[in-house]
């Protein structure tokens, strides 16, 4: 019988246990606070910031949210970053991506403090990662970490194969698997759109991840029998429904789950941990900028 991860039940016990902790900063007279910024028209960005301020509501995390006109000059984004680097009641930083064009990603990153950087996309904090001594876990790669943990999948000694290799996703979760530490030790392949003979590498795998972009890029015929699959994938695609489409993920479900012995829906995976674990690390961050130990999930 196929375990279909409830990617909505883990987040939730997370964020019950991290109100302890934001219980504990509130009686030293620490309130969290995470400042999101949207310089972004596109309606997948509003509908993310406005769950990630609702996550905010419901933890009492101080939410501040600023929007920017698409249009308006880079400098207008980089002064806004800089005003909430230096506002001791923010503690946590994100800037929603994508940024319009004329403003140059990599500048956004770099200029959001790295201590409060609670994406972990900063170079300093990707250089700590991939050095084994991570600041904080970027969201989706930690939050799949926490999954896997919670349907008792061991990491160690195992073959991961990951499908994707985006800074976000692909490459972090590369580097926390093949870390000296618990849930890594995994012995790593990384895939990607150049990769031949793509499902030749996921049959070989006792986990596989998938957050290539592709719809159903993965399917049953690419899975080994006992597998972990990790969908990370959020697609739109054409349908006979009321809105005229539908989520998919990377993964072809109905096939793979009758190949895997562990499975995540889409939706209802991996969504739901990226705004947990977002949550953790703003909490993690208002206890080291604060000073007040806190004993995180």
């Amino acid at each position: 019988m196929t375990h279909v991860i409830d990617g909505n039940a883990v987040a939730n016990r997370i964020q019950n246990d991290l109100q302890e902790c934001i219980d504990d900063l509130e009686t030293a007279g620490v309130t969290p606070g995470l400042a999101t910024v949207l310089m972004s028209e596109d309606p997948a960005s509003e509908t993310y910031v406005s769950m990630k301020q609702r996550a905010c509501d419901e933890l009492g995390i101080q939410g501040l949210h600023h929007e920017l006109d698409p249009t308006a000059a880079a400098d207008e984004l980089f002064e806004t970053v800089t005003a909430l680097n230096d506002d001791p009641d923010v503690h946590g930083i994100l800037v929603q991506m994508p940024v319009p064009d004329h403003v140059d990603r990599a500048t956004v990153l770099r200029r959001v403090d790295p201590s409060k950087d609670v994406d972990g996309f900063h170079p300093e904090n990707v250089g700590r990662l991939v050095a084994g001594n991570p600041r904080y876990k970027p969201c989706t790669p930690h939050g799949i970490q926490k999954l896997l943990e919670a349907a008792d999948v061991e990491t160690e000694g195992k073959d991961a194969v990951v499908v994707g290799r985006s800074d976000i996703v692909g490459k972090p979760m590369a580097n926390l698997l093949i870390q000296k530490a618990p849930g890594g030790n995994a012995t790593t392949t990384i895939c990607h759109s150049r990769t031949t003979d793509l499902g030749e590498k996921t049959r070989r795998a006792d986990i596989v991840i998938a957050a290539a972009g592709y719809p159903e890029l993965v399917d049953g015929s690419m899975i080994r029998e006992g597998a972990a699959v990790i969908d990370v994938g959020v697609n739109r695609v054409d349908a006979e429904t009321e809105k005229g489409y539908e989520l998919v993920g990377d993964v072809a479900f109905e096939s793979a789950k009758r190949k895997a012995d562990i499975i995540t829906p889409v939706p209802g995976g991996v969504g739901p941990m990226t705004i947990a674990m977002l949550m953790y690390n703003t909490v993690k961050a208002a206890s080291v900028q604060t000073d007040v130990p806190v004993t995180l999930p």
